[in-house]
């Protein structure tokens, strides 16, 4: 791998280059998808092949090939400095590719049980258990599950990044990840559905961790519950208390994706849209002290892991948002150097083909300094939403609309009957506005989050503990 990735550089830099960056990437993956108890598919894909991105008179251009021959390889590297150079007579702005703190580092996660350890005929009855498990909390409530998908997917990333200017890394990430889709239905209820992902770095015993079965029962028990037990929302001005699941999702719409700073100069508008945000937004108050929220790739057995990013930039905690005041955005090393600070190691590709552009990793909203308890206590008269069935938000990443699922009244700090499908409808600054208090409590949700033109659905975790909001208005769906 080192020899052609250093063959690339060189090769860049003999053109004319005056900064090259060099990438091979292999991705083994085994996916298993199961629908309605039933094996639908099972499969091995290898994606392997080397990236090249060169700077020319000021403007970037970028070439891969899965072809790993020298010849080929220079092929490419002549076709992104050919890309360059013409779009450098184009360009209004000079690119220029920033600081950041180089990394010359072999990273490895172990896994304590290999993937390749369990054989396909074990990992497929595991699911089709967990699956038997939905109909059984089903049938306890006299509805029915009809219609269930769910699908397993492990798979190693291996990668070596080099730069004409000093990164050298290589890196070996294996991850896990389950997603679910539950329909349960009811012939005077009406139907009622819960998707959700779970997604970490390490091997299978992570998947074991999971307990698919326990996990099963439990997600369609409660479906169950809400769709026989639930009554109409109270609508109106009042309190609510925000689980994780919400706070995580809100964090990364709201948050993280208004604080990408190609984003913020334009770049994205007409593939993953605008950005309330302007670039001198930093030190502007969007929301009451009590919110903090940060994004952190080194957060160990995260889905969204990463210790130096796709441009070798060593990846560190960012804070978004501090005390509710706008503290930094999310950059790689051109837009750094655009904005005059250090890359803080936000550049991401989801496969060797794919241009590394400014990402998440893992957003959540940073715990505060009160228990579960102490957050309903001071509720007269209010919402507890637990998860999400539904979620929308502008292209600007201000208005956005949340459909609760598992939701509860609240009256005099306890919890009361089910309800459904509360709405949320509000801005982005009078959510965080109106925080008032966070829970010490801190939870993760995988999701995979998509940017990029051709699209890149990219690993990352959404999270956050229990978080109170103020005299905020509920409607119903």
């Amino acid at each position: 791998m080192e020899d052609l990735v250093e063959f690339a550089v060189d090769c860049a830099r003999s053109m004319g280059a005056e900064y090259a960056e060099a990438r091979m990437q292999r991705d083994f993956r085994e996916s298993i998808i199961l629908k309605n108890g039933v094996l639908e598919t099972s499969a091995f894909e290898e994606e392997r092949g080397l990236s090249v991105r060169v700077l020319v008179d000021g403007s970037l251009g970028f070439a891969s090939t899965n072809t790993l021959r020298k010849r080929d390889i220079e092929r490419s590297v002549r076709q992104a400095f050919k890309m360059a150079k013409s779009a450098s007579k184009l360009m209004k702005r000079k690119i220029v590719m920033g600081k950041g703190e180089l990394g010359k580092d072999k990273v490895e996660v172990k896994s304590r049980v290999k993937f390749s350890s369990v054989d396909l005929e074990s990992k497929v009855e595991l699911l089709k258990e967990a699956d038997e498990q939905n109909l059984a909390a089903a049938s306890t409530h006299e509805v029915k599950a009809p219609t269930r998908l769910i699908t397993l997917d492990t798979w190693i990333t291996e990668k070596l990044v080099m730069t004409s200017d000093g990164a050298n890394v290589y890196s070996r990430i294996p991850r896990a990840a389950l997603f679910a889709f539950i329909t349960v239905f009811h012939p005077q209820k009406g139907p009622i559905q819960r998707y959700f992902n779970l997604g970490e770095t390490g091997g299978w015993e992570i998947v074991e961790r999971w307990n698919p079965p326990k996990l099963f029962y439990e997600e369609a028990d409660i479906l169950s519950r809400i769709l026989m037990e639930g009554v109409k929302a109270p609508e109106g001005e009042m309190d609510v208390v925000l689980g994780p699941e919400l706070v995580g999702i809100i964090s990364h719409e709201s948050c993280g994706h208004p604080s990408e700073a190609d984003r913020i100069l334009g770049r994205e508008a007409a593939q993953a849209g605008e950005t309330f945000l302007k670039p001198d937004s930093i030190g502007l108050r969007v929301g009451s002290p009590q919110v903090n929220v940060a994004d952190d790739p080194t957060l160990k057995g995260s889905f969204g892991f990463y210790l130096y990013d796709d441009e070798g930039v060593k990846a560190r905690r960012r804070i978004l948002i501090k005390e509710g005041v706008i503290n930094e955005f999310l950059h790689n090393r051109e837009t750094a150097s655009i904005f005059r600070v250090e890359s803080n190691g936000s550049s991401r590709s989801v496969a060797y083909n794919r241009e590394p552009i400014v990402r998440m990793a893992n957003t959540f909203f940073m715990p505060g300094d009160y228990s579960k308890e102490e957050l309903f206590e001071d509720v007269k008269k209010g919402l507890y939403i637990k998860t999400f069935m539904e979620w929308n938000i502008d292209d600007r990443r201000f208005n956005q609309r949340y459909v609760g699922l598992e939701a509860y009244k609240i009256e005099n700090g306890e919890l009361g009957n089910l309800v459904r499908n509360p709405v949320l409808e509000i801005t982005t600054t009078g959510l965080w506005s109106a925080v008032d208090a966070a829970g010490k409590d801190l939870e993760f949700q995988a999701a995979y989050c998509g940017k990029g033109d051709p699209m890149q659905g990219i690993p990352v975790w959404t999270g956050g503990p229990h978080i109170r909001l103020r005299r905020v208005r509920i409607g119903g769906a």
